[in-house]
């Protein structure tokens, strides 16, 4: 187990400084195959709320795109294209889902509600591979039930509205269709690294930060970007349950991208948070090289 030393400055009341040492010790890393999960009712309760909270993330995400549509379509008589809440409230509506959702299930499976970030902390070797594989099935199935229960609600908007689904817009191609899928996710899989390190929160622990927000903020920020180029996936789970509920060709024949490029986005993410900014691949030799 890697261990460092944290080194923080406290300032005296007279502008002088003295320095304290705070030792700080490396979580260990997840193992590759851990089968006494499976034994264990936290698992399953874990599995419940990703299933649980992908559910609400779509069910409010999808009706409030259906319900903008709604607002904005200038063939119904006295609306305006200025009209509802804007891309601004779509943005909103997954930013302020994802904060919030994150803040009540990271204690009991990590909030990940996304196989994007999934499959990112996987590679970081911050969960197993059955918990993984697991997870992306429940975010998955409850992308499915959260779109459904949504269609339930608004069948007609849903049906004329496109039903929330990711697709390539007129303008835009599919590389620069999976290109902004990359880069988007990147930035929300790399945020997710950065606020729930261990090692910055022992380091900046004088400075209180709710590792939501920053999540919740980046999903916003993302939106903000690509909702023009695809609708913003970033997260496969969100892109498949619309995907499966809606079920036109045009959405299946861009589907891949919503896959490809989240997965390669957050791989990416992983790779540069573990590798460079924590530098764990360079600290591994030299403790090699220190023990030989």
């Amino acid at each position: 187990m890697a261990k460092d030393v944290e080194v923080e400055e406290q300032r005296g009341g007279g502008g002088g400084g003295e320095y304290s040492a705070k030792d700080y010790h490396e979580p260990p890393p997840a193992p590759l195959i851990d089968a006494e999960e499976l034994t264990k009712w936290s698992f399953y309760r874990a599995l419940i709320a990703e299933f649980i909270a992908t559910l609400l993330f779509l069910y409010i995400t999808v009706l409030t795109i259906i319900g903008y549509s709604n607002q904005s379509d200038t063939t119904i008589k006295g609306n305006t294209q200025c009209d509802g809440v804007g891309i601004l409230g779509i943005a909103w509506a997954f930013g302020g889902m994802i904060f919030i959702l994150v803040y009540c299930t990271a204690g009991i499976s990590g909030g990940h509600i996304n196989p994007a970030v999934t499959f990112g902390l996987f590679l970081g070797r911050k969960v197993s591979l059955i918990r993984a594989l697991l997870y992306i099935v429940a975010q998955c199935a409850g992308a499915i039930c959260g779109t459904g229960l949504a269609k339930g609600f608004q069948k007609a908007y849903f049906d004329r509205y496109g039903g929330g689904a990711n697709y390539v817009h007129p303008g835009y191609n599919k590389g620069t269709a999976l290109g902004a899928e990359i880069i988007g996710t990147f930035v929300l899989v790399y945020t997710v690294f950065s606020a729930t390190d261990p090692k910055r929160n022992a380091r900046d622990s004088h400075v209180p930060v709710l590792a939501p927000l920053p999540i919740g903020f980046a999903v916003f920020m993302v939106h903000l970007a690509t909702i023009p180029v695809t609708g913003t996936g970033i997260n496969p789970a969100r892109s498949f349950g619309a995907a499966v509920i809606y079920n036109k060709d045009k959405i299946w024949d861009d589907h891949w991208i919503f896959w490809v490029g989240p997965i390669l986005g957050a791989a990416a993410a992983a790779i540069y948070h573990e590798h460079i900014i924590k530098a764990s691949a360079i600290k591994a030799l030299g403790s090699f090289r220190s023990n030989h």
